[in-house]
């Protein structure tokens, strides 16, 4: 039988103070930034090193007490929510850049580092590393969930950047996954097993990253068109060209009059592509001339493109505060937000089909996309307790997810499965699922790590 209280008390031996049992410190890693019911751990634990985390969780796993490794709780689908209770591990305390080897374009890490405190802290080296969820959440959860976000189209994702990771496992034992080649056929991908794993496998302590040289010259471009069809048709002629595009984002027609009226750019009432072009300086404007080429052979109008770096900023600034802008228009509603990602030639289909639905059923549903690799969002505002509101804005998820399983696609790009998309998991994964499951149990037999994530083993 579990025994929490046990294990919280041999930890307490261990950490200290840094060992807590407070209300308001559990309270805050209660939930993250879904529409997740909260719920308590017992404790949380602010470990300062591997041999720590380690001997932390050969305890959890002696007494059967959940383990639910802690960023900075950005997630969006309840990844780290202690619904079974036991050990919160906060990871805010191992947030060091450890290595910077700039001939090998790499990078050694705690995971508890950010992205934009690592890019800070590369700013010297002529180094960055891409992905941007447009969360400031940490890498060892962008690692754990498979994050990307708008620059995957270029960079691609989390799996694709991650070279090597330190993993304590469910009965504490330490590995490392990888090296710092850039290659390997030796033996089964384990780092690939582990980035996605949500911390149902093992529990991330160092990680080792790819990194890009900073591009000489960035230029970023805006420009409207009449319908979502006309604005995705243009990014499947980009892509099929091999127009190389850093970030295409598509807003729709809600979306740009909350970001507006938030961040008070002046854009017309109608669909829109934010773009960013990387490269020489002759290169960018020589992208951003070939796009405005193609936007207009679909009808894309008002296109506008700087390389200055206050009116990016500026862009970007709005584009990544979409979420808040989109919550200022309902104020006091919660927000239940969710994506899916479908073959880029069926993207135009499934962002319509959302649309539609919406409008049948009076709901107010934003739609933003990464376009360029297929991926969309929505963000509904439901009052809260409102039964009604909230039932429709479930129905239209669930329509929205399995209409992505229909065209081909997955019911989460980029924002993972925790508990809230467990449901969807047999559709889209059939008997693969159950192979995940019996990954699970190999792996952490008493299921202690992040239990209810991802997986049912029991």
């Amino acid at each position: 039988m579990p025994d929490n209280a046990a294990a919280i008390a041999e930890i307490k031996a261990l950490l200290g103070e840094r060992l807590s049992t407070g209300h308001s410190v559990r309270e805050l890693h209660a939930r993250d930034a879904a529409h997740t019911p909260p719920a308590l751990p017992d404790a949380v634990a602010f470990p300062e090193t591997t041999k720590e985390v380690s001997q932390v969780v050969e305890i959890c796993h002696r007494h059967g007490c959940p383990v639910v490794p802690y960023g900075v709780g950005t997630s969006l689908e309840g990844h780290i929510v202690a619904f079974r209770g036991g050990v919160t591990l906060d990871f805010s305390q191992m947030n060091k850049v450890l290595e910077v080897h700039g001939e090998d374009l790499n990078v050694v890490i705690q995971p508890g580092v950010t992205r934009e405190q690592l890019n800070e802290e590369l700013r010297a080296t002529g180094l960055f590393f891409p992905i941007d969820p447009g969360a400031n959440a940490t890498l060892g959860g962008m690692a754990a969930t498979r994050a990307s976000g708008t620059t995957a189209v270029r960079y691609g994702t989390m799996k694709d950047n991650v070279l090597a990771l330190e993993v304590v496992l469910a009965d504490g034992r330490v590995i490392r996954t990888g090296t710092q080649a850039r290659k390997s056929s030796a033996g089964y991908d384990l780092t690939r097993l582990m980035v996605g794993s949500e911390g149902t496998l093992g529990v991330i302590t160092e990680l080792t990253l790819i990194l890009h040289g900073q591009p000489e010259a960035v230029s970023a471009a805006v420009c409207e068109f009449p319908d979502t069809q006309s604005a995705v048709n243009a990014v499947i002629m980009a892509v099929q060209i091999g127009l190389p595009m850093a970030r295409i984002e598509y807003v729709d027609t809600p979306s740009i009059i909350a970001i507006s009226n938030y961040s008070g750019l002046e854009l017309s009432e109608c669909p829109h592509l934010f773009l960013e072009f990387h490269g020489s300086e002759t290169g960018v404007k020589e992208q951003a001339e070939q796009m405005a080429e193609i936007a207009a052979e679909f009808g894309g109008g008002g296109f506008k493109w700087s390389a200055k770096a206050e009116e990016r900023s500026a862009l970007w600034k709005a584009r990544h505060e979409s979420y808040f802008a989109v919550r200022a228009v309902r104020p006091g509603a919660v927000g239940i937000t969710s994506d899916v990602c479908v073959p880029i030639s069926k993207l135009a289909e499934a962002i319509e089909a959302t649309m539609a639905d919406a409008a049948e059923h009076g709901i107010y549903a934003p739609i933003l996309g990464h376009v360029g690799d297929g991926n969309y969002h929505t963000l509904l505002l439901v009052e809260e307790g409102n039964t009604e509101e909230w039932e429709a804005a479930q129905g239209l998820i669930h329509r929205m997810n399995m209409k992505a399983l229909e065209l081909g696609g997955t019911v989460s790009g980029e924002h993972g499965i925790g508990a809230g998309k467990m449901k969807y998991m047999a559709a889209e994964h059939g008997d693969a699922w159950s192979v995940m499951a019996d990954i699970k149990r190999a792996l952490d037999p008493e299921n202690i790590l992040n239990p209810g994530k991802m997986v049912q083993v029991n």
